[in-house]
């Protein structure tokens, strides 16, 4: 599902016009965003958390080069959803064993 489909979906079952979800959904993006930028976590109960992560600095090997480089410690955005919304999923989501997946 695109951004298009979630704002899609949204304007067709709220009855709000298109172009006003839009502008809420890119807000709420824009501000979800903006506050991880900032080192704060983003909590919306029932569904999950948008945290900031601290990445240790490692080892890697360029095998191209075959040289060793040091990825120095750095910040990445992670999604850690709520156990409700993990249930709700695992309950309605199959898989057929050939990497296709389903909606029960």
């Amino acid at each position: 599902m695109t951004k298009a489909d979630i704002i899609n979906e949204i304007a067709k079952s709220t009855g709000i016009e298109k172009l006003t979800v839009q502008k809420t959904v890119e807000a709420f993006m824009e501000n979800l965003k903006t506050s991880m930028i900032k080192g704060n976590n983003v909590y919306l109960r029932g569904f999950g958390s948008f945290i900031v992560k601290k990445r240790a600095e490692k080892t890697a090997r360029n095998i191209s080069k075959n040289t060793t480089i040091i990825i120095p410690a750095h910040y990445i955005p992670a999604f850690k959803p709520a156990k409700s919304f993990v249930e709700e999923v695992s309950g309605h989501v199959i898989d057929d064993g050939k990497g296709n997946v389903f909606s029960k």
